[in-house]
């Protein structure tokens, strides 16, 4: 089941980082005006003058529905977990909270046999105290 998710994942990286590169080779709608005021050159390209735009859009849907594909089958077999592992909540495996009794410097804290009060450290100064004399 491994070597499943990690194929897809792998078609899943191919098929996005595909789409990104001919995404930005595309020409926007709004080039195809400049060609009709003599900024043609751009039809002797290499796949022809309507060829590029073409194989381009079709390349492009041919790897999103890959992409598309990929995504549904990690989301399917990821769901094949045993229903042991998926039972209760997330919460339920969460590291526990020491009690207040642990943290030092609370007031709660019991003192070691033999020694003193738990010493609290003063709280830092605020207003003008902060600003030092001449």
């Amino acid at each position: 089941m491994n070597i499943l998710l990690t194929i897809l994942q792998a078609v899943q990286i191919l098929a996005a980082i595909g789409m990104i590169g001919l995404i930005l080779m595309q020409h926007g709608k709004g080039a195809d005006a400049g060609a009709a005021f003599g900024g043609g050159a751009g039809s002797a390209s290499l796949f022809g003058a309507s060829g590029g735009a073409n194989f381009l859009s079709r390349t492009t849907a041919v790897l999103a529905g890959l992409f598309l594909a990929g995504t549904l089958g990690l989301a399917y077999f990821g769901n094949l977990a045993p229903a042991a592992a998926r039972a209760g909540s997330v919460l339920e495996n969460a590291a526990p909270i020491a009690p207040a009794s642990q943290i030092p410097g609370t007031d709660s804290a019991p003192a070691a046999a033999g020694a003193g009060p738990v010493e609290v450290p003063a709280a830092p100064a605020t207003g003008a105290a902060q600003i030092p004399g001449k």
